[in-house]
Protein backbone atom coordinates (compact mmCIF):
# COMPACT_ATOMS: atom_id res chain seq x y z
CA UNK A 1 0.00 0.00 0.00
CA UNK A 2 1.28 3.67 -0.53
CA UNK A 3 1.47 4.90 2.96
CA UNK A 4 4.26 2.01 3.56
CA UNK A 5 6.37 2.88 1.12
CA UNK A 6 7.46 6.74 3.67
CA UNK A 7 8.92 4.18 6.00
CA UNK A 8 10.64 2.01 3.96
CA UNK A 9 13.83 0.28 5.41
CA UNK A 10 15.79 1.48 1.92
CA UNK A 11 15.34 4.77 2.97
CA UNK A 12 15.84 4.15 7.01
CA UNK A 13 18.97 6.43 7.39
CA UNK A 14 16.58 9.10 6.01
CA UNK A 15 13.48 9.01 8.16
CA UNK A 16 12.83 9.88 11.97
CA UNK A 17 12.28 7.05 14.50
CA UNK A 18 8.69 6.81 15.05
CA UNK A 19 7.95 7.12 19.23
CA UNK A 20 4.81 5.14 20.21
CA UNK A 21 3.13 6.87 23.22
CA UNK A 22 0.11 4.69 24.83
CA UNK A 23 -1.86 5.86 27.18
CA UNK A 24 -3.76 4.12 30.16
CA UNK A 25 -3.37 0.99 31.30
CA UNK A 26 -1.25 0.98 27.61
CA UNK A 27 -1.65 -0.77 24.30
CA UNK A 28 -2.59 -4.14 24.13
CA UNK A 29 -2.03 -7.05 21.32
CA UNK A 30 -4.96 -6.27 19.24
CA UNK A 31 -4.35 -2.15 19.37
CA UNK A 32 -3.33 -0.56 16.19
CA UNK A 33 -0.29 1.31 18.33
CA UNK A 34 0.69 -2.62 18.50
CA UNK A 35 0.17 -3.60 15.22
CA UNK A 36 2.34 -0.45 14.29
CA UNK A 37 5.37 -1.58 16.70
CA UNK A 38 5.60 -5.17 14.82
CA UNK A 39 5.29 -3.93 11.32
CA UNK A 40 6.50 -0.62 10.48
CA UNK A 41 10.36 -1.09 9.92
CA UNK A 42 11.61 2.06 12.48
CA UNK A 43 8.83 2.14 15.13
CA UNK A 44 9.52 1.72 18.85
CA UNK A 45 6.96 2.23 22.41
CA UNK A 46 8.01 3.95 24.87
CA UNK A 47 8.02 2.37 27.84
CA UNK A 48 6.17 4.99 30.80
CA UNK A 49 5.72 2.23 33.10
CA UNK A 50 2.77 2.98 36.00
CA UNK A 51 0.39 2.03 33.25
CA UNK A 52 -2.53 1.68 35.18
CA UNK A 53 -1.66 4.26 37.71
CA UNK A 54 0.18 6.83 35.55
CA UNK A 55 2.11 10.62 37.11
CA UNK A 56 2.32 12.97 34.92
CA UNK A 57 6.09 14.44 35.62
CA UNK A 58 6.93 10.28 35.30
CA UNK A 59 5.23 10.00 32.27
CA UNK A 60 6.95 13.44 30.87
CA UNK A 61 10.57 12.47 32.29
CA UNK A 62 10.32 9.10 30.38
CA UNK A 63 9.07 10.35 27.57
CA UNK A 64 11.98 12.99 27.34
CA UNK A 65 15.05 10.71 27.98
CA UNK A 66 13.08 8.51 24.95
CA UNK A 67 13.30 11.15 22.97
CA UNK A 68 16.78 12.38 23.50
CA UNK A 69 18.16 8.99 23.41
CA UNK A 70 16.80 8.31 20.07
CA UNK A 71 19.86 10.48 18.69
CA UNK A 72 17.78 11.19 15.18
CA UNK A 73 14.56 13.38 14.20
CA UNK A 74 11.47 11.57 16.35
CA UNK A 75 7.99 11.22 15.08
CA UNK A 76 5.81 10.74 17.95
CA UNK A 77 2.77 9.18 17.66
CA UNK A 78 0.33 9.36 21.28
CA UNK A 79 -3.05 8.06 22.12
CA UNK A 80 -5.72 8.98 24.36
CA UNK A 81 -3.70 10.27 27.57
CA UNK A 82 -0.37 9.63 25.80
CA UNK A 83 -1.08 13.02 23.87
CA UNK A 84 -1.17 14.50 27.30
CA UNK A 85 2.18 13.58 27.97
CA UNK A 86 2.97 14.64 25.04
CA UNK A 87 1.62 18.36 25.42
CA UNK A 88 3.19 18.43 28.62
CA UNK A 89 6.62 17.38 27.51
CA UNK A 90 5.97 20.60 24.95
CA UNK A 91 5.27 22.63 27.82
CA UNK A 92 8.45 21.80 30.33
CA UNK A 93 10.76 21.49 27.61
CA UNK A 94 10.30 23.80 25.53
CA UNK A 95 12.09 22.63 22.71
CA UNK A 96 12.95 24.34 19.74
CA UNK A 97 10.72 24.35 16.25
CA UNK A 98 11.23 20.85 14.57
CA UNK A 99 14.25 19.70 17.20
CA UNK A 100 14.33 17.12 18.16
CA UNK A 101 10.31 16.39 17.35
CA UNK A 102 9.75 16.66 13.82
CA UNK A 103 6.03 16.10 14.35
CA UNK A 104 3.36 14.42 16.25
CA UNK A 105 0.04 12.43 15.72
CA UNK A 106 -2.00 12.72 18.38
CA UNK A 107 -4.57 10.48 18.43
CA UNK A 108 -8.19 10.30 20.51
CA UNK A 109 -7.31 12.39 23.57
CA UNK A 110 -9.48 12.24 26.25
CA UNK A 111 -11.57 15.22 27.76
CA UNK A 112 -9.09 15.82 31.05
CA UNK A 113 -10.90 19.06 32.22
CA UNK A 114 -14.19 17.87 32.50
CA UNK A 115 -15.89 17.06 36.16
CA UNK A 116 -15.72 13.36 37.60
CA UNK A 117 -13.47 11.99 35.41
CA UNK A 118 -11.25 9.19 36.37
CA UNK A 119 -8.74 10.40 38.97
CA UNK A 120 -5.79 9.10 36.89
CA UNK A 121 -7.33 11.24 34.12
CA UNK A 122 -7.54 14.24 36.10
CA UNK A 123 -3.79 14.51 37.27
CA UNK A 124 -3.04 15.47 33.67
CA UNK A 125 -5.38 18.73 33.77
CA UNK A 126 -5.58 21.62 32.94
CA UNK A 127 -4.92 20.39 29.45
CA UNK A 128 -1.89 22.19 28.14
CA UNK A 129 -2.94 25.27 25.56
CA UNK A 130 -0.24 26.57 23.82
CA UNK A 131 0.88 26.06 20.16
CA UNK A 132 3.31 22.86 19.52
CA UNK A 133 6.33 23.57 17.76
CA UNK A 134 5.99 20.58 15.06
CA UNK A 135 3.80 19.62 12.65
CA UNK A 136 0.30 18.20 14.33
CA UNK A 137 -2.21 15.97 13.23
CA UNK A 138 -5.31 15.47 15.77
CA UNK A 139 -7.44 12.70 15.07
CA UNK A 140 -10.39 12.04 16.45
CA UNK A 141 -14.03 9.84 16.22
CA UNK A 142 -16.82 11.45 16.57
CA UNK A 143 -18.34 8.81 18.86
CA UNK A 144 -15.38 9.23 21.63
CA UNK A 145 -17.00 8.63 24.99
CA UNK A 146 -13.92 10.31 26.59
CA UNK A 147 -14.32 13.02 24.58
CA UNK A 148 -16.32 15.10 22.88
CA UNK A 149 -15.94 16.05 18.90
CA UNK A 150 -16.02 20.09 19.87
CA UNK A 151 -13.36 19.70 22.59
CA UNK A 152 -11.17 17.77 20.26
CA UNK A 153 -11.59 20.28 18.03
CA UNK A 154 -10.47 23.10 20.22
CA UNK A 155 -7.54 21.37 21.84
CA UNK A 156 -6.60 21.04 17.61
CA UNK A 157 -6.84 24.45 17.24
CA UNK A 158 -5.16 25.81 20.88
CA UNK A 159 -2.58 23.14 19.81
CA UNK A 160 -2.10 24.20 16.06
CA UNK A 161 -2.58 20.99 14.63
CA UNK A 162 -4.32 19.96 11.60
CA UNK A 163 -7.93 18.33 12.63
CA UNK A 164 -8.65 14.78 11.31
CA UNK A 165 -12.02 12.95 11.66
CA UNK A 166 -11.53 9.61 11.70
CA UNK A 167 -15.12 8.62 11.53
CA UNK A 168 -17.59 6.73 13.98
CA UNK A 169 -14.88 4.61 15.26
CA UNK A 170 -15.00 5.09 19.80
CA UNK A 171 -11.90 5.41 21.08
CA UNK A 172 -10.14 4.41 18.19
CA UNK A 173 -8.59 2.09 20.35
CA UNK A 174 -8.72 -2.34 19.89
CA UNK A 175 -12.10 -1.45 20.89
CA UNK A 176 -12.90 -0.13 17.45
CA UNK A 177 -11.71 -3.03 15.32
CA UNK A 178 -9.43 -0.69 13.10
CA UNK A 179 -6.30 -3.23 12.47
CA UNK A 180 -3.67 -1.63 11.32
CA UNK A 181 -5.81 1.46 11.19
CA UNK A 182 -5.04 2.75 7.66
CA UNK A 183 -6.44 6.45 8.08
CA UNK A 184 -3.89 7.15 10.39
CA UNK A 185 -0.83 5.74 8.82
CA UNK A 186 -1.55 7.78 5.90
CA UNK A 187 -1.33 10.61 8.33
CA UNK A 188 1.49 9.52 9.69
CA UNK A 189 2.80 9.25 6.17
CA UNK A 190 1.49 12.61 5.54
CA UNK A 191 4.51 13.53 8.25
CA UNK A 192 7.16 11.56 7.19
CA UNK A 193 6.82 13.47 3.40
CA UNK A 194 7.24 16.99 5.22
CA UNK A 195 9.85 15.59 7.63
CA UNK A 196 12.00 15.43 3.85
CA UNK A 197 10.47 18.52 2.30
CA UNK A 198 12.02 20.15 5.17
CA UNK A 199 15.52 18.39 4.87
CA UNK A 200 15.60 18.68 1.13
CA UNK A 201 13.60 22.14 0.23
CA UNK A 202 12.81 22.29 -3.45
CA UNK A 203 9.89 25.07 -2.98
CA UNK A 204 9.69 27.97 -0.50
CA UNK A 205 8.71 26.66 2.85
CA UNK A 206 4.94 26.69 3.60
CA UNK A 207 2.91 25.55 6.37
CA UNK A 208 1.33 21.54 5.96
CA UNK A 209 -1.93 23.28 7.06
CA UNK A 210 -1.35 25.64 3.36
CA UNK A 211 0.49 22.38 1.80
CA UNK A 212 -2.87 19.90 2.81
CA UNK A 213 -5.31 23.07 1.53
CA UNK A 214 -3.41 23.10 -1.74
CA UNK A 215 -1.75 19.67 -3.11
CA UNK A 216 -3.35 17.46 -4.91
CA UNK A 217 -0.87 14.79 -3.90
CA UNK A 218 -2.29 14.15 -0.23
CA UNK A 219 -3.89 10.79 0.25
CA UNK A 220 -6.42 11.18 2.56
CA UNK A 221 -9.59 9.36 2.60
CA UNK A 222 -13.00 10.62 4.62
CA UNK A 223 -12.91 14.44 5.84
CA UNK A 224 -9.83 16.04 6.43
CA UNK A 225 -10.37 19.43 8.12
CA UNK A 226 -8.44 22.85 8.15
CA UNK A 227 -9.00 23.99 11.53
CA UNK A 228 -8.39 27.52 10.53
CA UNK A 229 -11.07 27.36 7.25
CA UNK A 230 -12.73 24.54 8.87
CA UNK A 231 -13.10 23.34 5.08
CA UNK A 232 -12.85 19.77 4.11
CA UNK A 233 -10.22 19.06 1.35
CA UNK A 234 -9.90 16.16 -0.56
CA UNK A 235 -6.70 14.32 -2.05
Amino acid sequence: MAHYLELDTSRIDDDPLVLLVPGLNNSNARHWQSHWEARLPDCERVDLGMWDDPHRNTWVNKLNLAIHRAGRPVILVAHSLGCLAVAWWAAFEQPPQGNPVVGALLVAPPDVDRPRIDPRLARFAPAPRSILPFPTFLAASSNDPYCPMRVAKQLARDWGSCFANAGAIGHINADSRIGDWDFGLLLLAQLVREHHRSRHPVAPQVSIRERLAHSGKVLLPWVLENIEGNRAMRG
